[in-house]
């Protein structure tokens, strides 16, 4: 018999890395990897640094483009998509093409499976055409992965079939590509949905309702009323590991500076006092030389308004994502500075949004309108204000004529056909704030020059030219007016390849519209992470922001002479007389003439005999303040039995690692290492790790204090082989696990806990927030906490696991039955656990969960410890 070869495995050439977000979740990313390996994927867990390996990997799974690897991978052609590709490749059981999966917001038609029923050849050619650049897939025959049906009516057999199987697939007239290709954005497809599509029953002026605008929230200004807080009381934890310049033409006052630079330091980031220091700068005009240094080295650059957005929603997004999250222009842009301009048909936080803009702009916004206005922008052609335009030859727009003005950074020619596109019964406000600042002309027009640029910028500004070039080569077209022209021009049978598509634009129509991929990264904020320069923090004497403490200990500083003298006279014999009044003025003024006729000038009398006794020079009027050597290394130890009964001696080191700087903090407070003699699992070592602190040896801080100087850290990493083996972890992965989830390892995970657990409810909360669980103490009498939630309404998803630390005592079994009565009618899974599991997730800083930690079945007593 022939020998036969097994089939290799679906996923065997893939390597996948993970990036995780709020839309991708650790739990997620967890089951996700498990299916992965079980259809033979390597899946690469992150370097010890937090960063993803991309160059060796096959494809980067993320629900979104917010990560500072982006720009990177896409230089290298390495394809970036959504989870759902490994869910579509195993269902059809071959890879699925990658362009459908893109989470890229640009791609519009991302998600869109379509399939045309009876549609002319041209106009089907021409819409599956335009769909498939902008991200979506074509499907000849209907299926049940088909999201669209393009059509005319009903009655062709594919619409009968979708009816008939009840498929989720909508019925739309091509009506619907028609004017998402003439806008470039995406809109919603309910009034063209057939067998009644409101667009051709409905007159085009009856009223619409405005949509709300939930993409402008923390957008809408460049000069927010903030500080918020994050939302739903969230740990902070996006500022870990940022060093933030707060410029100084932001328009806010000290205290308000202050409070800013708390929530900062809360969130594990650090406020600086120089752009080369800085990873991030906070400024709000497009001028000066902070902003010109911070933007050539490639610092992360945004304003008040995208740091507060940071805040409230506790996740980085890019300052060129939303048009006003980075610095105005101080002077009017190029066209706007006599325009007058109105709005209509907008309202909410999108009319607040345009006038903002139009006022960033440099032209003049009017709230009414009159015959010296020069343009409307308006949503809908359908108004009194339209009319009024009309009969006064005032120019009619939408909104996207800002928008991409804004973006060019100068007023556009208003041939565009898109910029008066007006869908019959849609309201433009609903694709409002979805257009990229274009990082290109930004430093074309505002940092041009390579004066201020390291090796790294240069090398950055090399990698996002390649971005935006593969950007373009793998279909992620920059300018969606293309698509307009290129598919739904008249007599046009066929779409035409990008490049030629790019050919026939205008310059300045392109520049509009050119948001490129690299625009949308943190620049790579890990090169210098552990040499000591990335972890830098200015001494508290020459911060100049310092805290009433720091303020306070200079003027003793100051002062501390004085005090000196003082002493010295209180020592003095009662022979030579009281010091003070008239004698004292005679002598002070007598050693003012010595200096000015001398310049060595001589020391009193009295100075000489104490000189003679203490064999010290005399002492200068003003010592030179002090100042301690900037904090380079900042160190949380747990174990570390030197001064365990000595405080004068850990007094001392204290002071010695200062010297050195190294100071030593709780862990309550950001830190850059954990010391350690050995792995443990103690409450302070878990908090620490999923700090991402790196884990080092106490012997780092004998070397410190027995040689008086700062050793090699990468000497005394913490190498525990035995702990390692006993809790089945290795700590280099844990620890560039830890830096990958930036304490979001449980990110709104329930975890509840019972009062009575073995080790105490306050050491599982402390491991758990820091994780970013959602902790509570289940006492069975406090009320459902959980809302009642049916499959359907959680729409038919799998319940979500909900997880009980316990112990097995008898008051803590009889809380059992109704948690688990609790979790099942909220539509989630009941895991009642001990300690232990969530220890290990901590100690491995991963999401996994085995039915050895559960109690149900369980002879085993008692709990985990802490």
């Amino acid at each position: 018999m022939a020998e036969q070869h097994e089939k290799a495995p679906l996923l065997a050439d893939c390597a996948i890395a993970f990036v995780q977000s709020k839309q991708l979740s650790s739990q997620l990313i967890s089951i996700l990897s498990d299916v992965a390996r079980e259809h033979g994927a390597e899946v690469l867990e992150p370097d010890r640094q937090g960063k993803i390996r991309w160059k060796k990997a096959t494809h980067i799974i993320s629900n979104t483009i917010d990560f500072e690897e982006y720009t990177e991978s896409l230089a290298a052609m390495v394809p970036v998509v959504k989870s759902d590709w490994i869910r579509v490749s195993i269902h059809r059981r071959k890879l699925a093409q990658l362009r459908p999966y893109s989470p890229d917001p640009r791609m519009i038609f991302s998600s869109v499976t379509v399939t045309c029923a009876d549609i002319p050849t041209l106009d089907k050619e021409a819409i599956c055409g335009g769909v498939l650049a902008l991200g979506g897939m074509e499907s000849k025959d209907l299926n049940k992965l088909t999201t669209h049906i393009c059509a005319l009516t009903l009655e062709h057999p594919k619409c009968q079939e979708a009816l008939e199987k009840k498929l989720k697939a909508k019925i739309v007239l091509p009506h619907w590509f028609d004017d998402c290709f003439r806008l470039g954005k995406r809109i919603d497809e309910g009034p063209y949905l057939l067998p009644d599509p409101e667009v051709l029953r409905t007159a085009s002026e009856e009223p619409v309702k405005i949509p709300s605008s939930q993409q402008l929230e923390g957008a809408s200004s460049a000069v927010p009323s903030g500080p918020y807080e994050p939302q739903g009381g969230e740990k902070l934890v996006v500022f870990s590991q940022k060093k933030v310049l707060l410029g100084d033409d932001l328009p806010i006052n000290d205290s308000t500076r202050k409070t800013i630079g708390e929530k900062i330091a809360r969130g594990g980031g650090e406020v600086v006092g120089s752009v080369e220091e800085c990873n991030t700068f906070v400024g709000h005009y497009r001028d000066g030389e902070q902003y010109v240094r911070a933007s050539q080295m490639g610092k992360d650059v945004g304003n008040l308004a995208w740091l507060y957005y940071l805040i409230v929603y506790n996740e980085w997004t890019s300052p060129l994502r939303r048009l006003l999250h980075y610095p105005v222009p101080r002077e009017p842009l190029p066209g706007f500075k006599d325009l007058k301009i109105t709005l209509s048909n907008y309202g909410g936080e999108a009319r607040i949004y345009l006038e903002n803009l139009v006022t960033a702009a440099g032209a003049t916004y009017t709230r009414t309108m009159k015959a010296e206005n020069t343009h409307l922008i308006t949503a809908r052609l359908h108004s009194e204000k339209c009319e009024a335009a009309k009969d006064w030859n005032i120019e009619i727009v939408n909104h996207l004529w800002i928008e991409e003005s804004y973006v060019a950074c100068q007023a556009l020619a208003l041939n565009d056909d898109k910029y008066k596109a007006w869908p019959r019964r849609t309201n433009l406000g609903e694709v409002i704030g979805k257009t990229f600042l274009d990082e290109t002309v930004l430093r074309n027009l505002y940092y041009p020059g390579e004066e201020h640029m390291d090796a790294a910028a240069k090398k950055k500004k090399r990698v996002a030219a390649a971005a935006q070039t593969n950007a373009l080569t793998m279909n992620l077209d920059k300018d969606f007016g293309t698509m307009q022209d290129s598919f739904m021009a008249d007599s046009s049978p066929a779409p035409a390849a990008p490049a030629t598509a790019k050919k026939g634009r205008k310059p300045k129509a392109a520049a509009a519209a050119a948001p490129t991929a690299a625009n949308l990264v943190t620049p790579a904020k890990g090169r210098h992470l552990r040499t000591g320069k990335e972890n830098d923090t200015p001494s508290v004497l020459s911060s100049g922001s310092r805290s009433a403490k720091a303020a306070a200990l200079s003027k003793l500083q100051d002062i501390a002479p004085d005090l000196a003298l003082y002493e010295k006279e209180k020592r003095r014999p009662l022979k030579d007389g009281v010091w003070g009044g008239k004698r004292a003025m005679d002598q002070i003024d007598k050693e003012r003439s010595t200096r000015s006729s001398s310049p060595a000038g001589h020391a009193d009398a009295d100075d000489d005999e104490e000189e003679e006794e203490t064999g010290e020079k005399s002492r200068p009027s003003k010592r030179p303040r002090l100042s301690l050597p900037n904090v380079t290394m900042r160190i949380c130890a747990t174990g570390y039995k030197r001064w365990v009964g000595n405080k004068n001696l850990e007094d001392s080191d204290r002071k010695k690692l200062r010297n050195l700087g190294v100071t030593l903090v709780q862990d309550t407070q950001p830190c850059d290492y954990l010391a350690a003699p050995k792995v443990v699992r103690t409450m302070k070592f878990l908090k620490c790790l999923a700090k991402g602190a790196e884990i080092i040896n106490t012997s780092f801080l004998d070397a410190c204090l027995e040689t008086n100087k700062r050793p090699p850290v990468e000497d005394h990493f913490l190498v525990d082989e035995e702990n390692e083996k006993k809790f089945n972890i290795n700590l280099g992965t844990s620890v560039g696990r830890a830096r990958a989830n930036k304490g979001k390892l449980l990110w709104n995970v329930p975890i509840y806990c019972t009062a009575d657990i073995k080790n105490g409810v306050e050491n599982f909360k402390a491991i758990a927030e820091a994780n970013g669980a959602i902790f509570k103490i289940y006492r069975a009498r406090s009320g459902t906490t959980i809302k009642p939630t049916t499959a359907e309404e959680d729409g038919g998803a799998d319940p979500d696991p909900v997880y009980l630390l316990s112990g097995t005592t008898p008051g803590e079994k009889a809380l059992w039955p109704k948690f688990e009565e609790m979790a099942v009618n909220g539509h989630c899974e009941p895991r009642v656990v001990n300690g232990d599991w969530l220890l290990d997730v901590a100690m491995r800083q991963e999401l996994t969960f085995d039915k050895k930690y559960l109690w149900k079945g369980q002879e085993e007593a008692g709990g985990g410890g802490a």
